[in-house]
């Protein structure tokens, strides 16, 4: 069964999928090479493809704003009467069935 003239020109207008091609498509990410491999599984960077962001110089007279206040407050775990702090797995599991219930 054919799609009808309109929804077929609608349909045509769509982004192409990996699907809708014969082979030798590859959408990729957008994120480009910024080096070459060598030939013994090495990678070299090229420093003229690497992007680089120039920051102006008095950011106090700046209008644009960051999305991320600046006055953010550091906020620390509890981690008392444990010794490996924040990386303690049993610590992680209770407060994990604590939340959750046992399964």
């Amino acid at each position: 069964m054919q799609p009808t003239a309109p929804l077929f020109r609608r349909l045509r207008r769509l982004a192409l999928t990996t699907k809708m091609v014969n082979g030798g498509y590859y959408k990729g990410t957008g994120s480009g090479s910024m080096g070459r491999h060598t030939k013994h599984g090495g990678y070299v960077l090229d420093y003229a493809k690497v992007r680089t962001y120039v920051v102006p110089k008095d950011l106090k007279d700046f209008k644009l704003t960051p999305f991320v206040t600046k006055n953010m407050e550091l906020l620390k775990g509890d981690f008392e009467g444990d010794p490996k702090g924040g990386l303690s797995g049993e610590r992680y599991l209770e407060k994990w069935k604590n939340e959750n219930g046992m399964d």
